[in-house]
């Protein structure tokens, strides 16, 4: 007999692999479109440009980006899955997360500072997402076992100390 949580696991993937969809897509479309933000423009095509990348960046990117981490993470505790491929599949992520906020600066800086601000071509961004969710990929895909991997002790055990602040009881 399945349990709930075997029968919710299939959609809660599936959202995520939506959601993730969504996210790399942007995180591809959003450097291109940034590079469109050029003094040759004609103020009218600028203004369109800028809203797009602000509006896509905003009400679509970011919240695809907020639901696939949840969506991950809700996957990864009710699989119950901690092992070290995991581990390096976040580091991945992470850096996912630091384009995402190079982008959002770059939007904020070409938008506070119209003409001054030189947005960067769209090859490199392209490039570092695209090398990310490769090895994102890779790792999801093969699952290697990566437990031979030297890792500091204080990331494979408990510690044991208490925390460096009061909890407040309730």
């Amino acid at each position: 007999m399945m349990g709930w949580t075997e029968a919710v696991v299939p959609h809660i993937k599936a959202l995520h692999l939506g959601f993730l969809a969504i996210w790399v897509a942007g995180l591809l479309a959003l450097p291109r479109m940034l590079a469109r933000h050029d003094d040759d423009l004609v103020r009218r095509e600028y203004v369109v440009v800028r809203r797009a990348t602000h509006f896509g960046y905003v009400w679509a990117i970011t919240p695809a980006a907020v639901l696939a981490i949840f969506t991950g993470s809700l996957l990864i505790f009710l699989r119950e899955v901690f092992t070290v491929w995991l581990f390096a599949k976040l580091v991945g992520v992470a850096g996912l997360v630091a384009v995402h906020a190079w982008v959002g600066h770059t939007i904020i800086a070409v938008a506070e500072s119209e003409g001054e601000h030189e947005p960067p071509g769209a090859l490199i961004p392209a490039l570092i997402t695209a090398v990310l969710v490769l090895g994102i990929l890779a790792l999801v895909l093969a699952k290697p076992e990566l437990e031979e991997l030297s890792m500091p002790s204080w990331l494979v055990a408990p510690l044991g100390r208490q925390l460096p602040f009061d909890v407040p009881n309730r």
